[in-house]
């Protein structure tokens, strides 16, 4: 495999490799250039044509998400996907119907754990940003949200890398690394930049400006543990920090999932060639593409509220009250248990029960597991549609 010296350019548009200390100590790592690139991006057609489209059909989901039932519902439900599936890409071994489990919001594995914080930090982050702008420390305080108290919380939750790190397979040395991001003190330079860039009044269009982000910040690399989850996050945050996107609708992680490799290899190709051209191009598609599935998501769970709405409207009145209680409360959960179920609702285990009856014979609940004395029951219907793109 070629030394990471050798694959990239030691003098390039987005920055150069440069060495690090010397004699048998020396080690080579990437130095960014600010941004925005210089010379100035080139906007083809093809990538004219594809930002127009991106920026249309951004707009209508964010405009289509007004007018969706129980929107808060919706959102919190999303951002449990995006923080499954962002984890995910990080290795975390876990899944959707684990992340709901209600067995889990006491006992959560290190797994379930890792996808929970992600939540907690999104919701950390996007309330920050209503009093901060988008900054470093923004960043920091998320990122001690994300990771304490699991895997990485040994790594300076909370504060930017004080030594050297590096990508590559496990085993992989600073001589043999895929990657070598910019060394300490080139690190504090590059934040201190980008920060600059993310609050700037750049001419460039906010998604352009989001794909030069967030590639910066994959390559600056800055924390010890964190920083793909974080950075995926920051897409969001600087999207509504522009008024691109007024709740967070917009997640990117299971196209990343789905096109992993080339994401990676495109990242590399800007470091390498300093060819921004073709990343923002993948960026743009990414945004298209997340859009469209945002867009067939929600016009499907809406006919899906839609449609139990009218069946239980059917119900004779002495029930039907009950039944649309419990009906919100499952689209906010989608796997319940009865005992947890009658707490938070006030009624009786008994009449809990009997109501979850009224929804299985709908075919709106199905019976999933019984553990011990707790009866578990899924919104199937709903739950296999959010799972799409999140499977292991």
């Amino acid at each position: 495999m070629e030394k990471f010296d050798e694959a990239f350019s030691t003098s390039a548009r987005s920055g150069m490799v440069v060495q690090n200390l010397s004699g048998e100590m020396a080690y080579f790592s990437f130095k960014p250039t600010p941004l925005p690139p210089e010379p100035p991006v080139e906007i083809s057609p093809p990538m004219l044509s594809l930002l127009i489209e991106a920026n249309r059909k951004v707009a209508y989901l964010d405009a289509r998400s007004d007018k969706i039932p129980n929107v808060n519902l919706f959102l919190s439900m999303y951002i449990r996907k995006e923080a499954l599936v962002s984890s995910q890409i990080e290795g975390t071994q876990c899944t959707l119907d684990d992340v709901l489990d209600p067995e889990n919001e006491e006992n959560a594995n290190i797994d379930v754990g890792e996808v929970i914080n992600y939540i907690t930090a999104t919701d950390f982050a996007i309330d920050r940003l209503e009093h901060l702008p988008l900054c470093m420390r923004l960043l920091k305080e998320t990122h001690a949200v994300l990771i304490r108290g699991v895997r990485g919380s040994d790594k300076t939750p909370c504060e930017f890398r004080t030594s050297q790190n590096w990508i590559g397979g496990q085993g992989s040395t600073l001589k043999n690394a895929r990657y070598i991001p910019p060394s300490v003190d080139d690190m504090k330079t590059a934040l201190s930049q980008l920060e600059q860039f993310l609050n700037s009044a750049d001419t460039l269009d906010p998604l352009i400006e989001a794909a030069l982000i967030h590639y910066q910040f994959e390559t600056i690399h800055p924390f010890l543990d964190g920083n793909g989850r974080i950075g995926r996050l920051l897409i969001t945050l600087f999207l509504m920090q522009k008024k691109i996107i007024s709740k967070p609708i917009l997640y990117i992680s299971c196209f990343l999932k789905m096109n992993r490799v080339e994401y990676y290899d495109r990242l590399s190709e800007v470091r390498r060639s300093g060819n921004y051209e073709q990343w923002i191009l993948f960026f743009l598609q990414m945004i298209l593409e997340t859009a469209n599935d945002a867009l067939e998501s929600i016009n499907e769970l809406e006919e899906l509220h839609r449609k139990n709405i009218a069946w239980i409207e059917t119900i004779p009145a002495r029930t039907r009250d009950n039944a649309l209680r419990l009906f919100e409360y499952v689209e906010a959960k989608a796997i319940i248990d009865t005992t947890k179920t009658a707490d938070a609702l006030g009624l009786s285990y008994n009449t809990t029960a009997k109501t979850i009856e009224v929804l299985h014979k709908f075919g709106i609940l199905e019976p999933s597991a019984k553990r011990g004395k707790a009866s578990l029951y899924s919104y199937t219907d709903y739950l296999d549609i959010l799972r799409r793109g999140t499977e292991l």
